[in-house]
């Protein structure tokens, strides 16, 4: 897997086409009708994970210190259905914590995690903090990694 990340305006057209795409097959026709695009893009890194024939199979965001919390918030986190169970998504979890490190080191990261992925998350060092609630009709918990 081939793994880059991207500031929105790096993008370019045929990146942020195959994103989208993606994000469009993982959170409205597998999960019912959201709007995706929720104005957060423009203001985060984008983390693109390509196999060897180029074709997009994984994908996060991160969106920057102080868009939606005080630290950074990874969030959109998708693998394609094709390559799910394979453990792509924890690779891919593993590249956006590391980047996220890096990028800012001690300043903790959010997210807003779907209540059945909680254990999944816990494993990569987040811990719930505070109660369950529903977005767009799927109940989440947000954590945190310290």
């Amino acid at each position: 897997m081939n793994w880059n990340w991207f500031r929105f305006h790096e993008l370019g057209v045929d990146h942020l086409y195959d994103a989208l795409a993606l994000r469009c097959r993982v959170f409205i026709l597998e999960q019912g009708p959201f709007l995706d695009p929720d104005g957060a893009d423009r203001e985060s890194v984008h983390l693109l994970g390509r196999d060897a024939d180029g074709v997009l199979q994984a994908y996060l965001r991160v969106c920057l210190p102080g868009v939606k919390y005080p630290q950074p918030s990874i969030g959109r986190v998708i693998t394609s259905l094709e390559t799910r169970g394979t453990g792509l998504g924890r690779t891919l979890m593993k590249e956006g914590v590391a980047g996220c490190e890096a990028r800012w080191p001690g300043l903790g990261i959010q997210i807003s995690a779907q209540e059945r992925l909680e254990r999944f998350y816990e494993s990569f060092g987040f811990a719930r903090s505070g109660p369950t609630y529903i977005d767009d009709g799927i109940p989440h918990v947000p954590m945190l990694r310290s």
